[in-house]
């Protein structure tokens, strides 16, 4: 059995993370460029994405491999229901729909959650150990780019069941690792991780043109040129981190 998944997740992830977070909205949201129709967008379609995956994970308790990672405490769909009867009224539900990008990504997870459970691993490695490591950050860059009033609009940031955000990702990594797996399995695992990174580069793509419309054509390409050949600033000392979460 080859162990040290987490280690192999991180590594064989870096270049996706890269990409990802060095797509045009996410080097927007981190100099502070964050607007209300493309990030509630973005909001909805991530309450589709947690969806499924929480469902999934939840169905998949007792699996003999799955039920060491089973942490509801990292859910994210109540504080995105609290996030979006915010931005789109108490009737939300009927506001919002599953974009095309949106829908390829519910149908990956819900596709894997059938063929080869195990793979869930991946999915939820990329979204919430990222959530986990940026949420104070990007919580601050939201407050200030939408002019928001403290504990308003930033629940997807707060993790009320974890007291500190550091030791739990050590006790997650520690689950990784202790995870009895060969090494076929462990190489799905990543192939599959590098394929969520890129099923949310899809939607970040998909909010750009709210982002444009917003800002101008010119002031968006004014913040996006600087990143072309390289990475961005958040990029040092790369981690379980997704393109919304700069490593801590």
């Amino acid at each position: 059995m080859s162990g040290k998944l987490a280690t192999r997740l991180r590594e064989g992830t870096k270049q996706s993370h890269s990409l990802a977070e060095n797509a045009d909205f996410i080097q927007c949201f981190l100099k502070g460029v964050v607007e209300r129709t493309s990030y509630r967008q973005l909001l909805g379609n991530f309450h589709f994405v947690y969806s499924a995956l929480e469902d999934q994970l939840t169905q998949h308790q007792n699996h003999p491999l799955l039920s060491q990672l089973y942490f509801p405490a990292l859910y994210r769909q109540q504080s995105l229901a609290t996030d979006l009867s915010y931005y789109w009224g108490p009737q939300w539900q009927t506001s919002i729909t599953p974009s095309s990008a949106t829908q390829h990504y519910i149908d990956r997870i819900n596709e894997v959650a059938i063929a080869d459970p195990i793979l869930l691993v991946a999915h939820s490695y990329t979204r919430y150990l990222g959530d986990l490591s940026g949420g104070q950050l990007l919580k601050k860059l939201a407050q200030r780019g939408m002019n928001l009033s403290q504990g308003q609009g930033t629940a997807f940031y707060e993790f009320e069941d974890i007291q500190n955000p550091k030791t739990f990702k050590v006790t997650y990594r520690q689950s990784l690792d202790n995870l009895l797996l060969d090494e076929s399995t462990i190489t799905h695992i990543v192939d599959e991780a590098n394929l969520a990174f890129k099923l949310n580069m899809e939607l970040f793509k998909e909010v750009e043109g709210n982002l444009i419309q917003a800002i101008g054509q010119m002031i968006f390409s004014h913040l996006t040129r600087s990143r072309r050949n390289g990475q961005s600033q958040w990029s040092t000392d790369l981690g379980e981190t997704t393109a919304l979460q700069p490593q801590d």
